[in-house]
């Protein structure tokens, strides 16, 4: 007995010790990432309830993006809350239910309209879903699409209004995932509903380089049925929602900026660059991009300067700048690195990449290790000139000039987001309250 009581006593200094270092390697990393701006989180994130937490470690081992979560103490912290995209892996792995996943506190975050639970923003009627809203992948989106789309029916049915000439019921700005489910949805519930859109159908998704993955977990699509698969190809989910539109006779129309919505006499009233649109209801699904950032530098109206990759195919045998840090910029320089002959370099103005998916950290450092690509880090580009770009760099701790040869450049900079114009139409972000939904 004394003897199994002196076992059992070192096996439990033995794992106090392994979870003292455990501690202390999660506190190193949550002090390097506050450091270096890793701890705040762009999108969704996990929040956890501590006083709930087993210290179990599941939603750890759950995590597709790894590093995000911790063990720190005997509970589950918040390591890269920068690096999370809003799996909701996590929440679903705890089997207390101490996790739940979403935007937390928007009080202080200025790019972040304020909603309802209902996804109402604080022009009545104006209801904002997907990315635009602040909430990141494929898969929520389309459930937010289809959710503002249900209230609005719903606010049909409770607050009916005689149908006047010119009038739709609800309009949809927006082709990507979340207004494409919007507006499936809306056939579905039998509403007359306009869609319009600056892009073609796809939004975002269309803009991703071709045969790019997406992540989607399990989502249904309306008029189409559920998705099964994890993982779909950019061609595929395309192929599935032109396959939907042709079948059931969806029309959509393109081309059309959004100018101003305008509250009138229990209406909303949207001008758009192709035409003004009366409705009830309005769904704002557009995403936060906007036009795409420009660097700002002499010889950036090159027509061998482009701001987004299609098709990484048509590109072989090329020396190619690409200029970015976030994924969008690692992934098309991965994938032109690819392709034969080509002769990739990558730019980007900071010493270390920030907020990368894990999965395309660990491809992007294989790849530069390999020499499939060169990294330029703490660089930025000055001049794009005939057959090269004139950068700075200050890698080495003293600013330096870097001529890369170039036959194209990449510019990944982010995009000019709509928020003055929903400002202007009167959407509050931050700290602003906004008034409930109708009940």
């Amino acid at each position: 007995m004394l003897a199994l009581g002196g076992t059992l006593l070192l096996v439990g200094l033995w794992q106090k010790r392994l979870e003292n270092e455990r501690d202390r390697e999660n506190l190193g990393r949550m002090k390097d990432a506050k450091a270096r701006g890793r701890d705040k989180a762009i999108a969704q994130h996990p929040q956890i309830r501590e006083d709930l937490c087993l210290g179990c470690g599941s939603c750890v081992a759950a995590c597709p993006e790894h590093g995000v979560l911790g063990l720190v103490g005997g509970v589950s912290k918040v390591i890269h809350a920068s690096k999370c995209v809003g799996h909701g892996k996590c929440a679903e792995a705890c089997p207390v239910g101490a996790i739940t996943v979403g935007l937390g506190d928007v009080s202080k975050r200025p790019d972040i309209p304020v909603l309802s639970d209902r996804l109402e923003s604080s022009v009545a009627g104006l209801y904002i879903a997907g990315e635009l809203g602040g909430i990141a992948l494929v898969r929520n989106a389309v459930e937010q699409g289809v959710r503002a789309m249900d209230d609005v029916a719903r606010r049909l049915r409770e607050e009916p209004a005689a149908k006047l000439p010119g009038v739709r019921d609800v309009l949809v700005v927006g082709v990507g995932p979340a207004g494409l489910s919007a507006t499936f949805r809306a056939v579905e519930l039998g509403l007359d509903c306009e869609t319009v859109s600056l892009s073609d159908v796809g939004g975002t998704v269309l803009k991703y380089p071709r045969r790019k993955l997406t992540l989607l977990q399990e989502v249904a699509i309306p008029l189409h049925g559920r998705l099964k698969e994890g993982e779909y190809l950019k061609e595929d989910l395309l192929a599935i929602w032109t396959g939907v539109i042709d079948k059931r006779g969806v029309k959509t129309r393109a081309g059309a900026g959004l100018l101003s919505v305008e509250r009138g006499a229990g209406l909303l009233e949207t001008r758009t660059t192709v035409g003004d649109f009366r409705s009830r209801f309005v769904i704002l699904a557009m995403g936060r991009r906007g036009s795409p950032r420009k660097l700002g530098v002499p010889g950036e109206d090159s027509e061998r300067v482009l701001y987004e990759l299609a098709d990484a195919a048509a590109f072989t045998g090329q020396r190619v700048l690409v200029v970015g840090g976030g994924d969008s910029a690692v992934e098309a320089a991965l994938v032109l690195a690819a392709q034969p002959g080509n002769q990739v370099a990558l730019s980007y103005r900071k010493p270390e990449f920030v907020r990368l998916k894990s999965r395309n950290e660990e491809r992007l450092r294989a790849a530069a290790a390999e020499g499939r690509l060169k990294l330029l880090l703490s660089s930025e580009v000055r001049a794009i000139e005939k057959d090269s770009a004139l950068l700075t760099s200050s890698e080495s701790g003293r600013s330096r000039e870097i001529r890369q040869s170039a036959d194209w450049v990449f510019v990944f900079a982010g995009g000019e987001p709509p928020f003055p114009l929903l400002q202007k139409i009167g959407v509050r972000f931050g700290k602003a309250p906004v008034p409930e939904a109708a009940p």
